[in-house]
């Protein structure tokens, strides 16, 4: 069970799949993972579609527990626990999820909710899903309630490393035939833009560097480092230019051993596609560093301004609060606090003052809400402008 890049699933893996599999007709393959095999998988007596509902109850007990419900100290004793154990139902799961699941883990398939006529339709009806409107889920218009931090559509960040390290082998097709291009007569081809180029952007053009994750490469290798342009409590930040393009970037060199840039990392590869939020151009770890390439703010900061104009006229303020108020909604919409707003980390892409050309950066302290109040416990602040139940 895979994520798009929008948080909606996608099932995959048919390989042990079945067709014209019914009530009357079994298939009596041993096949699976043993820890999500039906009872009637693992005897060996015959098995419907049923058996799917049973892994589909192993999944959900797995999702809500963080623990599989059958699993022995090796394949046979898991197998023995799976025909014969009685589960203990955690208290701690709402009634509906534990009617839920007893419907599901039912060893008689017979018996087993969704073996029925109606099918999945039995398991839609249940009221652990009555929240659910099935109509929406199916036409995506439902907001997955998780989204993975895709910056492009070429990104692997979330590819095993086992498999993205491995060298490229060419694979070559079969020679074409003398009249194959009769094939292709009339026929034209242009590329899709890559990097994100086909995405509108109030900022002036910029070539998008291609992120590196082939840990063989180092940051000097791609980069040239000039003059720091800003200095925070764990962290130093850059001018820096790219040696294939020449063209500038910022880049914040993170120590690793007094902040984890993890938390970071994500809101930005996830957030910074926003108009007023700082783009993340690449991402680099050496030893004790980390590497964060974003867009150079050739406009300062937003405290800079306000020093050399020693004050800002309400219509000014007004138009850069707004701005901001914008962003800040969208930040908070995701579940995503950023606890260091202040002028130092607004930037202006350009000397403009244009307020649309503001951007929030420095999400060092940024953090996603996760608990279920809702609630943040780790305090991180600059003094002057921390809330009250921060500290």
């Amino acid at each position: 069970i895979l994520l798009d890049e929008e948080g909606h699933i996608k099932l995959t893996d048919f390989g042990l799949s079945k067709e014209s599999i019914d009530h009357e007709k079994k298939a009596y393959s041993f096949c699976g993972t043993v820890e999500y095999m039906a009872p009637e998988v693992v005897n060996r007596q015959g098995h419907s579609h049923s058996a799917d509902w049973w892994s589909y109850g192993v999944l959900m007990f797995e999702m809500l527990t963080g623990s599989l419900p059958f699993q022995g100290k090796d394949r046979k004793e898991t197998m023995t626990l799976i025909l014969k154990a009685k589960l203990g139902m955690p208290q701690f799961l709402s009634s509906e999820a534990q009617g839920l699941l007893r419907s599901l883990f039912k060893r008689n398939p017979t018996n087993r909710l969704g073996s029925g006529i109606d099918g999945a339709e039995e398991l839609k009806r249940h009221p652990f899903f009555s929240t659910i409107d099935w109509n929406k889920l199916y036409r995506r218009e439902i907001s997955p309630p998780f989204k993975p931090a895709v910056s492009q559509p070429e990104d692997t960040y979330y590819f095993d490393t086992e498999f993205t390290s491995r060298t490229p082998k060419d694979s070559p097709g079969i020679p074409p035939s003398a009249g194959a291009h009769q094939l292709f007569r009339g026929f034209s081809f242009v590329a899709p833009p890559s990097g994100g180029e086909d995405r509108p952007s109030s900022t002036s053009p910029s070539l998008s560097v291609p992120k590196m994750l082939n840990k063989n490469v180092a940051f000097t290798d791609v980069y040239t480092l000039r003059e720091s342009i800003g200095v925070g409590s764990y962290s130093v930040c850059k001018r820096c230019v790219h040696k294939g393009t020449n063209m500038e970037y910022a880049v914040k060199i993170i120590n690793k051993s007094k902040k984890d840039p993890s938390e970071e990392i994500e809101i930005l590869r996830r957030y910074g596609q926003h108009p007023n939020i700082i783009a993340l151009k690449d991402v680099y770890e050496e030893g004790n560093s980390v590497y964060l390439v974003t867009d150079l703010m050739r406009g300062g900061e937003l405290l800079d301004r306000i020093l050399r104009q020693k004050f800002f006229s309400e219509r000014e303020a007004c138009a850069v609060l707004f701005t901001m108020c914008k962003t800040v909604e969208y930040l908070h919409s995701q579940g995503v606090v950023h606890r260091d707003l202040k002028p130092s980390n607004i930037l202006y892409v350009d000397e403009s003052g244009n307020p649309e050309s503001i951007r929030i950066c420095d999400f060092g302290f940024a953090k996603q809400l996760r608990a279920e109040n809702g609630l943040l416990m780790t305090p991180c602040y600059t003094a002057n402008f921390v809330a009250p139940e921060v500290i």
